[in-house]
């Protein structure tokens, strides 16, 4: 199971629905709202990096009002 962290950019006044939206995709286990330079940031997992590919680029940049994602892979150094 591959998780990641994937920081989200909306259109001004989108951060809300965006994360709303986002939070029912299947894969997506938490998408909140936040403040600085990401709007919402998503806490997603898939079977294999292949997947964690397929979910962000079919479904997550799919929700209208998104402008920029940035995907960070979770990786155990210990």
């Amino acid at each position: 199971m591959v998780h990641a962290y994937i920081l989200v950019q909306t259109e001004v006044g989108q951060a809300a629905a965006v994360a709303k939206e986002i939070g029912a995709i299947p894969g997506v286990v938490s998408a909140e709202d936040v403040t600085g330079p990401y709007d919402v940031i998503v806490r997603a997992e898939a079977d294999g990096v292949d997947n964690l590919g397929r979910l962000v680029v079919a479904k997550v940049q799919g929700v209208p009002g998104i402008t920029r994602t940035l995907t960070c892979p979770v990786v155990n150094l210990a």
